[in-house]
């Protein structure tokens, strides 16, 4: 029998890539997408599912109602559907929280009505802010780097793994994240559900409708086609912050051998990221988009710091490398190519959206 599959959070960047590339590899399982389309630009995303024979089903996962498992009678559920701003959380916590935490909670009713197993992307968010910005960073010409010399357990010049400390506060983002792990392995002891959880860092590509607070590799390459002003923020407003950045379709790669390994896998919570070797600070960022864009923007500088930011994350993936054999394959500048070529392609229609 064909496989049934539920994207929630399908109209969005990871949802829809997702859902695509799964129906793009089996053809003959049934792949459905639910979103409430309140990320500006997912619509954009609906004639890209159609066009694949996925079915779209306008849902909100805060209803419970929406959540029917007589309609989603599914073997399998990959939740994309958060809110994963980290600033929504000072803006409007409540639509955090019950996005994020109640969305979760009707999930896994759903996952035990049916019997469906989960797949959760989960975010390196979970991880403490404190502990983060007490890492002990060397400053290099262009970026800030993770030191050899480090007092907390779970961190390296590889970054940061699963054993890193989750003693702190972490944003209410964060926290919605961690709390529905808990929530995850509950009902895994409870119900029997079988589900993995990706901690996932930061993930780009095409069809990411990048903004400050998400999206940022998007955002710089959009600024500079677009020729729009962009800014450092914090850290001396030099530019020297870092991140990893996995393409979309690297981690489909992994989701689809997760799917096809699920029974192994089942109760793995892991790190996935790109890691130090494709990681890019902003400053560095900067330099690719103007050789690969042919222009520059203004970039201007402030000291203020944004809230709930930290100055590096890279992520430790050796636990699900070693488990799987996955490896990232798309370099940082490989992906920001990626997304200036689909830029281009579809100017017209982004233009009002990333301009």
């Amino acid at each position: 029998m064909p496989e049934k599959v539920l994207v929630l959070g399908g109209a969005g960047f990871i949802g829809s890539s997702l859902a695509i590339g799964l129906k793009k590899n089996y053809p003959d399982w049934q792949v459905i997408c639910l979103d409430n389309l309140r990320r500006r630009g997912s619509e954009l995303n609906l004639p890209r599912l159609k066009r694949f024979s996925i079915e779209f089903v306008h849902g909100d996962i805060r209803s419970p109602s929406d959540l029917d498992p007589n309609v989603f009678n599914v073997e399998t559920i990959i939740d994309c559907s958060a809110e994963a701003s980290v600033l929504a959380g000072f803006t409007s916590p409540q639509y955090v929280l019950q996005t994020n935490l109640l969305g979760t909670i009707n999930i896994l009713e759903l996952a035990r009505l049916t019997k469906a197993r989960l797949l959760f992307l989960s975010s390196s968010r979970v991880y403490p802010i404190a502990p983060l910005k007490s890492l002990n960073l060397l400053e290099l010409p262009t970026r800030l780097a993770i030191a050899p010399n480090q007092t907390s357990r779970g961190v390296s010049e590889l970054g940061i793994s699963e054993d890193f400390s989750l003693q702190g506060y972490r944003s209410l983002y964060g926290t919605t994240k961690l709390a529905s792990e808990l929530l995850i392995e509950e009902y895994r002891q409870a119900y029997n559900i079988c589900a993995i959880i990706n901690r996932c860092g930061v993930v780009t590509g095409p069809w990411q409708m990048g903004k400050v607070d998400q999206g940022v590799f998007v955002l710089w390459v959009a600024a500079h086609y677009f020729q729009k002003p962009l800014s450092y923020i914090g850290y001396g407003g030099t530019g020297k912050q870092v991140r990893d950045l996995l393409h979309v379709q690297d981690l489909l790669r992994l989701v689809a051998h997760q799917l096809q390994h699920f029974t192994k896998l089942d109760g793995e919570v892991f790190n996935v990221g790109a890691g130090a070797s494709n990681s890019l600070s902003l400053l560095e960022t900067t330099q690719l988009c103007q050789s690969i864009t042919g222009k520059s923007t203004q970039i201007t500088s402030s000291l203020e710091e944004r809230p709930g930011d930290v100055p590096v994350f890279i992520t430790d993936s050796s636990k699900v490398i070693a488990k799987t054999g996955w490896q990232p394959n798309i370099n940082p500048e490989a992906a920001l190519q990626d997304i200036y070529q689909w830029i281009c392609e579809n100017e017209a229609i982004l233009r009002l959206i990333l301009s």
